[in-house]
C-alpha cells in the first residue's frame, strides 16, 4: 500500500528523537567501552527476540535471515553497536557525533551506487545545512585536538555512519526481511563479543541501570522506527534527521550534568534543526496526490498536473 511520504519521515523523526538521550545515559553509566556494549548488546538483543516471540504467529520469514541482505543487516547492526559504544569510550562526544553526521551522505552514496535509487536536491541541499550547522556547534570546542583518541573516535563514528546507511539502504530494499529478528541478532552478536573481551569484573564497574534503559527501551524503540522508516522514505532521508542526536544530545547533557552549551553549539544546533523541520515540511507539501485509475492493458498511469509513473511504482518525490 502507498503511504503518504511524511509517514516514513514521521518514523524517522520519532525515532531520533528517542534516541537523543543515548549518549547522556552512557555517560551516566561510568563504564569503559567493552562494558557498555556487552550490556547494551545483550540487552538490545533479548528484547528485539523476546519481542518478536511474543508477538510473531509462524516463522515470518525467518529464513531471509540467511540471504545476503539478513547477513549485511545483521553485520552492520553488530558493526555500529560495537563502533559506536567504543568511540564514546575513547573520544570526546562531539568528536564521535561529528564523524556520524557524514551519515546522510554515505547512505545517499550507497543508494545511488547500489541500487541507482536518485537523491533530490532538496535532500542535498539539506545535508550541506545540516553538516554546516553541525560543524559549526562543535567548532567552539576545545578539546578536539589531534591526538590518538580523537582520531580513533573519528574512525568509529565514520564506521558507525558507514554500516548505518548501509543497513538502511539494505532494509530499503529487501521488505520482507523481519526486522527485529535482523536488528536483534546483530546487537547479541556485539554483545557476546563484548563478554568475551571484557576484562573480569569490569562489567560492574559503574551504574548498571543507565545503561541498561539504552539497551531494553531506548536503542529497540528508536532503532525499530528509525529501520521501519528506511521501507517508507529513503535511506539518506532518515540518515539526515538521526542527525538530531548530534545538537539535542548535548542539551541533555546539559539539563543533567551541568555542562552548558556554548554559543556556537547553540547557535549551530538552531541552524540543524530549522533545516530539518522546513525540510519535512517542503516534503509534506509536495507529496504526490492519490493515482488516477489507469486504462485496462495500460503500463502507466497518470497523476493530476500531467506526472506519469510506471505501473510498477516510481519513488515519491523526495521520499
Amino acid at each position: 500500500m502507498q503511504r503518504h511520504p511524511f509517514y516514513g519521515l514521521g518514523l524517522a523523526t520519532l525515532g531520533a528523537l528517542v534516541l537523543t538521550p543515548d549518549t547522556l545515559l552512557m555517560r551516566l553509566s561510568g563504564m569503559e567501552g567493552l562494558s557498555m556494549l556487552t550490556w547494551r548488546g545483550i540487552a538490545l538483543g533479548c528484547t528485539f527476540w523476546a519481542i518478536f516471540l511474543l508477538t510473531s504467529r509462524g516463522p515470518r520469514n525467518l529464513h531471509l535471515l540467511l540471504t545476503r541482505p539478513g547477513l549485511t543487516v545483521i553485520a552492520c547492526q553488530s558493526a555500529n553497536a560495537a563502533l559506536f559504544s567504543l568511540g564514546i569510550a575513547v573520544a570526546p562526544v562531539a568528536v564521535v557525533l561529528l564523524a556520524v553526521a557524514t551519515m546522510p551522505v554515505c547512505a545517499a552514496l550507497l543508494s545511488r551506487l547500489l541500487y541507482g535509487e536518485p537523491t533530490s536536491r532538496a535532500t542535498w541541499i539539506t545535508m550541506g545545512a545540516v553538516l554546516l550547522g553541525i560543524g559549526l556547534a562543535v567548532s567552539g570546542k576545545g578539546d578536539l585536538a589531534a591526538s590518538p583518541g580523537t582520531l580513533m573516535g573519528a574512525l568509529c563514528g565514520f564506521g558507525v555512519a558507514l554500516t548505518l546507511g548501509l543497513s538502511f539502504v539494505t532494509l530499503r530494499h529487501a521488505p520482507a526481511l523481519p526486522l527485529m529478528p535482523a536488528m536483534g541478532s546483530g546487537a547479541l552478536i556485539s554483545g557476546v563479543c563484548g563478554l568475551a573481551l571484557v576484562p573480569a569484573g569490569a562489567l560492574t564497574a559503574g551504574h548498571v541501570l543507565p545503561i541498561l534503559a539504552t539497551g531494553a527501551v531506548i536503542l529497540p524503540v528508536s532503532f525499530f522506527c528509525l529501520s521501519s522508516a528506511s521501507r517508507h522514505t529513503a535511506a539518506a532521508n532518515v540518515s539526515l534527521l538521526m542527525l538530531l542526536e548530534t545538537v539535542l544530545g548535548p542539551v541533555w547533557v546539559w539539563a543533567f550534568l551541568g555542562e552548558a552549551p556554548s554559543p556556537r553549539m547553540l547557535l549551530g544546533g538552531a541552524l540543524v534543526v530549522t533545516s530539518l523541520a522546513l525540510y519535512i515540511l517542503t516534503t509534506r507539501r509536495r507529496a504526490p496526490r492519490p493515482a488516477m485509475v489507469p486504462p485496462v492493458g495500460s503500463s502507466r498511469s497518470k497523476y493530476p498536473g500531467g506526472e506519469a509513473r510506471s505501473a510498477e511504482g516510481a519513488e515519491p518525490p523526495l521520499s
